[in-house]
């Protein structure tokens, strides 16, 4: 399928989405949300056996430098708040994807590029990656949940310092906090990323799922309906014949060490 501001691609069951708007540093207009929103709607119904994990990045020296200023710029009131709408279903087509998604910050991002890092299920970042959500310098708060999402992540005194200064953070720093998974050499970025993605293609699809939606819904807090689903999949992974399959492997490769 062809794109206009953004490249797909599928390899070894790792499908890549990249922005590419490079001269524009990535920055996303409608059209590229709305593209952004089918892939990510395409990869969420694909056979795992076709994909196992997504990756988001960009092409050129940014990851996404956030929305484009000059779109926003000629926008009525009415296209604005529409605008926003829809990016809150490009948010949820992140965090509701079957897949698991992994944001590589390849440069820099910014704005709506930052939270839709923040949506994904881990981060990887460029070392030297700089990032963040620079609204304020424009009299404006984020509006993708950025403010809400960084709060779960790194708590409210940390955020409200980001948010309410503007400042720009570096990868290294995000990694500190907890943020960011790992980050890569420039030189060897797109080797790492996909070493790193290609490690849960080897997992089964379906445990990834409810792993994915028990971890999100625990950082709402943890609550015995929660307990209970966490403990029926287990369950159902217990029984199931790949988890046998497991169980009884590893039980004979113990018996055959005491020999």
């Amino acid at each position: 399928m062809n794109y206009q501001h953004l490249t797909f691609e599928i390899k070894n069951r790792i499908a890549w989405i990249s922005f590419n708007r490079p001269a524009q540093l990535n920055a996303m207009n409608a059209i590229m949300m709305n593209e952004i929103i089918d892939v990510l709607n395409l990869v969420d119904k694909a056979n795992p056996i076709e994909i196992g994990v997504v990756v988001i990045t960009g092409n050129g020296k940014a990851f996404m430098a956030g929305a484009d200023i000059k779109e926003y710029a000629q926008q009525t009131q009415a296209q604005f708040d529409a605008f926003q709408i829809k990016g809150h279903s490009l948010y949820a087509a992140i965090e509701n994807n079957s897949k698991v998604v992994i944001a590589a910050i390849n440069g820099y991002a910014f704005g709506g590029g930052f939270e839709i890092a923040l949506a994904c299920d881990m981060i990887v970042a460029s070392a030297g990656a700089k990032m963040g959500l620079p609204e304020m310098l424009l009299n404006l708060i984020p509006g993708g949940g950025g403010t809400l999402r960084l709060t779960k992540k790194i708590g409210i005194n940390l955020t409200n310092e980001i948010v309410m200064t503007g400042r720009t953070l570096l990868a290294e720093e995000m990694q500190t906090r907890g943020v960011i998974n790992h980050v890569f050499p420039k030189d060897e970025f797109k080797e790492k990323v996909t070493e790193f993605a290609g490690s849960f293609t080897n997992q089964l699809t379906d445990r990834l799922e409810i792993i994915k939606q028990l971890t999100q819904e625990a950082m709402n807090g943890i609550t015995p309906a929660l307990q209970q689903k966490e403990a029926e999949a287990l369950g159902r992974f217990y029984k199931s014949v790949e988890g046998q399959e497991k169980i009884q492997s590893f039980y004979n490769k113990s018996l055959e060490r005491k020999v």
